[in-house]
C-alpha cells in the first residue's frame, strides 16, 4: 500500500508516519504504532475497551499463521464507514491510538 494514502487517510486524525516492517507497513503517530497494514488492509489497534467497538461495526481481527497455530493480535479491520469518510476515521484512529497508549501504560 502506497504510504502517501496512508497519510492522506489519516490526516483528518493528524500526522502520520508510515513504516516497513514483516513485509506490511506500521502506522506511527508521536512515536507510537497505532495501525498496521497486510496484505493492502489497515488494521487498528484494539483493546478490551475499543474490541466491543469494533465487533459492532463489523470490524475482524488479523490473524496470522504461527507455527503450532493461529495467531490473533490487537489489531483489526478498520469499519469500513470510516474508509471513505474522514470524520468517521478520525474518530476510529483516536480509539486505536487511545488503545495503543493504554497499552503502553500498562
Amino acid at each position: 500500500m502506497d504510504p502517501e494514502y496512508l497519510i492522506d487517510l489519516f490526516d483528518p486524525f493528524g500526522p502520520v508516519t508510515p513504516k516497513r516492517m514483516f513485509g506490511g507497513l506500521g502506522v506511527y503517530h508521536d512515536g507510537l504504532m497505532f495501525a498496521l497494514v497486510a496484505d493492502g488492509i489497515v488494521y487498528l489497534k484494539v483493546d478490551e475497551q475499543t474490541i466491543p467497538l469494533f465487533e459492532a461495526a463489523g470490524a475482524r481481527p488479523f490473524v496470522y499463521q504461527g507455527k503450532a497455530k493461529p495467531v490473533q493480535m490487537s489489531y483489526w479491520t478498520t469499519p469500513e464507514e470510516a474508509i471513505d469518510d474522514p470524520d468517521a476515521m478520525k474518530v476510529w484512529a483516536e480509539r486505536a491510538y487511545s488503545a495503543a497508549l493504554r497499552g503502553k501504560n500498562s
